[in-house]
Order: C-alpha cells, then sequence, then structure tokens
C-alpha cells in the first residue's frame, strides 16, 4: 500500500501545477457564462469577432504571408542546414513516418469536412461579383479548399519549432516550453517568473479550448454518417458513445507514445486515407474528378495571390464568405500555432530545420489538395448531375450534406463506413499528438533525454473530454469556437518572439557552422556504426 502511495505521489509530481492547475481554473471560468448565457456570449462574441475582420483582416494576411516568407528565409539561408540534435545523429523516423506523422497532426479530421462541403460555402457566396452556383463559382469553392490548406497555414503551424527544437535538441534543455524558447529574448529573470508562467498559461488554454472544440466538431463527422447509416435519429446519446470511443483510441495511442501508438496509427491512416481516395475514384466519377481535379488546381494557382491578398475592399457594403472565413482560419490556426510547433519540434531530432519547414510545408498540403480534389469533386459532379442538391442541402445543415453525397454512390453502406473509419482515425492521430504534446509540455520530465510520463496524457484527455461533452450538451461549442479563433491573437506576438529567439540562438551559437552535417559519406558511415 505504501508503495502505491509513493507511486501515485510521484505521478503527481511529474504535473508542472503552476501552469496546468490555473489553465483548467481558466477554461472552468470561460465555460461557466457560455453555459448560463449561450446566445448572449454568442452573439457578443460573434460582434468582437465581425469587428477583428473589419479592422484585421489585412493584418492576419499579411500575418500568414510573413511567416511563410520567414520559413522559406530559414529553409534556403544558413539555417536551413542546422541539425536538431547531434549532426551525425540519423533521424529519428524516416521520411515517409515523418510526413505521415506530420500530416497526421497538421490535417485531422477536420480535412473530412473542408474536403467534402467547404466548396459549397463560397459557390453560394463566391467573390467578384460572381453568379453563385455557377461553373466559375464552383472552381472558386474547390480552389479556395484547397488554399485553406496551403504554405500559409502550415506556415502558422510550425514557424515556433526552429526555436522550440533547438533549444531541447541542440542546447538540451530540460523543458519544453514557450518560455524557454524565449529566455535568450526576455532573460533569466522573466522566463523563470511570473512572466514566463503566464506566457505557458496563454498556450495551455489556448490548446485546451481548442482540442475540446476540435473534439466537439470532429463528432458530427462520424454521428451524421453513423445516423444514415444504421437510419436512426441524431441524438447526444449517439455522440456520447462516439466520442467516448474516440476518448479510448486516442488515450490508447498517445498512452503508448510515438514510437508504439502515434507513429504507426499516422503512417495506416495514410495507407487507408489513399485506400479511400482510391475507391471513391473508381466505384464513382473517377475521370470527372480526376479532371476537376486538374483544372482546379490550374485555377487556385493563377489566382493564389488574389486568394492570398483578397479583402474585398472595393465592395464596401458587404463581406463575402471567403475575406471572412480567411480571417477566422488563419486566427483559428494561430491557436493551434504553438501545439504544433511544439509537436514538430519534438519528433524532428536528427532533421535539418530546413528538412522539418519544407515537409511540414508541403506534405500536408500535398495530400489535403488530393483529399479536396477528390471529395470536393465528388460533391461537384453529385451536384451537376442533379443526383444531390447540395447547395440548398448546406444551407439547411452543412454537415447533412456529407452522407447525402456518400449515399448517391454505389456500394453506399461501404462508403460511408470506410469514410468514417477515416475519420476516427484522422481525428484520433491529431488528439493523440495533442494530448502527447500537452503532456510533454507540462510534465517535469527533461523532455530533451525522455518522453512524458504515461499517466500525463491521459489526464488531459480526461480533461479535455470532459470539456468538450459539457460544452456540446449546453451548446456552448459555437462561443467557444469563435472565442478560440480570438484567442490566436496573443499568440501571433509569442510566435514571432520565438522566430526571433530561434535566429538569435544560432547566432550566438554559430550552429551554421558548428551544428552542420559534415559530408554524406561521414554521415552513412556514422549510421552503419551506430546500426
Amino acid at each position: 500500500m505504501e508503495n502505491k502511495k509513493t507511486r501515485n505521489t510521484k505521478n503527481l509530481k511529474l504535473i508542472d501545477h503552476r501552469i496546468f492547475i490555473p489553465s483548467i481554473v481558466i477554461m472552468v471560468l470561460i465555460s461557466i457564462p457560455f453555459a448560463l448565457y449561450e446566445d448572449e456570449s454568442l452573439r457578443l462574441l460573434n460582434q468582437i469577432f465581425d469587428q477583428v475582420v473589419r479592422v484585421f483582416k489585412s493584418g492576419y494576411i499579411w500575418y500568414a504571408i510573413i511567416l511563410a516568407a520567414a520559413g522559406f528565409y530559414f529553409a534556403f539561408s544558413r539555417y536551413g542546414n542546422v541539425v536538431l540534435g547531434d549532426p551525425m545523429e540519423k533521424p529519428r523516423f524516416s521520411l515517409f513516418e515523418y510526413a505521415s506523422i506530420l500530416i497526421a497532426m497538421g490535417l485531422g479530421s477536420t480535412i473530412m469536412r473542408t474536403g467534402m462541403i467547404e466548396w459549397t460555402q463560397v459557390a453560394n457566396d463566391p467573390p467578384r461579383g460572381v453568379d453563385p452556383g455557377s461553373p466559375e463559382a464552383l472552381l472558386w469553392g474547390n480552389a479556395y479548399s484547397m488554399f485553406m490548406w496551403s504554405v500559409q497555414v502550415f506556415a502558422i503551424f510550425v514557424m515556433a519549432a526552429p526555436a522550440i527544437g533547438y533549444i531541447i535538441h541542440v542546447r538540451k534543455k530540460p523543458l519544453m516550453r514557450i518560455s524557454e524558447a524565449c529566455r535568450s529574448i526576455f532573460g533569466d529573470k522573466f522566463t523563470d517568473g511570473l512572466g514566463g508562467k503566464i506566457l505557458d498559461i496563454i498556450f495551455l488554454v489556448s490548446i485546451l479550448a481548442g482540442a475540446a472544440v476540435t473534439l466537439g466538431l470532429g463528432a458530427p463527422i462520424i454521428t451524421y454518417n453513423l445516423a444514415a447509416l444504421l437510419n436512426i435519429e441524431q441524438s447526444y446519446g449517439l455522440t456520447l458513445t462516439v466520442t467516448i470511443v474516440w476518448v479510448v483510441l486516442f488515450s490508447l495511442s498517445a498512452y503508448l507514445g510515438i514510437e508504439k501508438g502515434i507513429k504507426r496509427l499516422s503512417t495506416l491512416n495514410i495507407y487507408l486515407a489513399g485506400a479511400l481516395a482510391l475507391f471513391i475514384m473508381i466505384i464513382g466519377p473517377g475521370v470527372f474528378i480526376l479532371n476537376y481535379f486538374t483544372e482546379s488546381v490550374g485555377f487556385l494557382l493563377s489566382h493564389y495571390i488574389d486568394l492570398s491578398f483578397y479583402t474585398n475592399a472595393l465592395d464596401l457594403g458587404g463581406t463575402t464568405y471567403i475575406e471572412s472565413n480567411i480571417v477566422f482560419w488563419f486566427a483559428y490556426s494561430a491557436t493551434w500555432a504553438m501545439l504544433h510547433s511544439v509537436f514538430a519540434a519534438k519528433i524532428s531530432r536528427g532533421r535539418t530545420i530546413k528538412e522539418m519547414i519544407l515537409t511540414y510545408f508541403f506534405a500536408p498540403m500535398l495530400i489535403s489538395w488530393v483529399a479536396t480534389g477528390v471529395l470536393g469533386g465528388l460533391g461537384v459532379h453529385r451536384y451537376l448531375t442533379g443526383e444531390v442538391n447540395v447547395l440548398d442541402i448546406v444551407t439547411e445543415d452543412a454537415m447533412a450534406a456529407i452522407p447525402a453525397i456518400l449515399s448517391s454512390l454505389p456500394l453506399s453502406s461501404l462508403t460511408i463506413s470506410v469514410f468514417m473509419i477515416v475519420a476516427i482515425i484522422f481525428m484520433t492521430t491529431t488528439l493523440d499528438s495533442t494530448t502527447y504534446t500537452i503532456a510533454s509540455y507540462t510534465g517535469l520530465r527533461n523532455m530533451s533525454k525522455s518522453e512524458p510520463s504515461k499517466y500525463l496524457p491521459l489526464i488531459v484527455a480526461a480533461v479535455v473530454t470532459i470539456f468538450a461533452l459539457v460544452l456540446m450538451r449546453i451548446g456552448g461549442l459555437p462561443p467557444l469556437e469563435v472565442l478560440s479563433g480570438l484567442m490566436g491573437i496573443p499568440i501571433i506576438i509569442v510566435q514571432f518572439f520565438t522566430i526571433y529567439a530561434a535566429k538569435k540562438m544560432m547566432d550566438e551559437d554559430k550552429a551554421w557552422i558548428t551544428n552542420i552535417r559534415k559530408t554524406t559519406k561521414d554521415q552513412e558511415e556514422n549510421w552503419r556504426k551506430s546500426s
């Protein structure tokens, strides 16, 4: 009995209560008014967000572009050759495994939703005076769905990673914290004091809120299709059942760790997603999807600059869907930025900064473009042929369009089942990475040498699940979703601090000289000896 108590005490000491407890308290305090005054809080937050769109939309657009430019600068300058770890060390994962993990973390089940129905929002409210529902509106819709998963958003996700990766893999600092990454800027007094704790709490609150929203928004992707497959009603009980299954899966994966859980599930997910795309192409309108995908890519590339700088400035009286959503998308992505960067930093031991940035820029982007081409192309084909009146369905209930489109295929039951399995695994890989990262962040173990306690991801999973289920029950997710987007604002400031900190640390250490791979021959010889 005494040994058990001692063991439990040691487990509790693995959590940094100075940042974990205040973050939970803040989450509770945020959630209470949403529970009591959902309509009023949502209305207030939407007013605030509309004001942000009106005043700061250019700022968000430039923010994403500047981060993308910074990413290419780091990748192709002398800093790109800096190795995150021992220069003669073999990377922890193969390139395929590494890319698969980043894809699973970067996309999640959100790509299943945006790939299927995001184009409809633009097609119903297209830019540049285009007629709703017209062929050009459909091209704008699919092009924008692809643009949402382009270099800018992945730059938002990864550009704090160089600083965090450098402190744990090169400078061998024990704690994988945002405050630690900024130590070279603010000094020891700020980092070890109240200022550093505030930075870390801001990170945790934004990620806990974002994880709860993601779990809440991801559940309908399954429940709508499951209800259609079994011909049953949507209910909170169904949502509860799906969520519990999800929690068990991602908790188990996070508990097993990166090697046995997250890596294996991520690589499996890539194969299953590819199989689903191929399956839809074979039993569905494969030729149309291929042609439409080709034209959508061409349309996107020819309008990429236009979309990147789109503010709808000449329409003084209106706001198009793209104009408002692009600000929300960048703001919401900023909420997740530090999480993605911390996770990318943790798994990038042995990779150069160039490899880390370019892999995160392009691997998830290419997969998401294919997913959007296949899923969006299927929906557009069903709309054009009149088999599914998709644009009308989404005005009533956007999520209802997904099972309606999938049900129009031959072997619809099998298609819906496979779609749900892929969506479940996508969500699982996102949330197991999330809980693993938060566990690493809040833990007190030396993260440059070890993994977080296996119990911490379970604690984090429980916290996220409780918040998500309570908010889904009381209808408080919509205001939390808007709030999580607004919470990205302080994260943006921290991001720029970490980018400067990465450059400053590498300059101080002359890392482009002291921490690079020597020659390919020497590297291969060292790897052979270590095998």
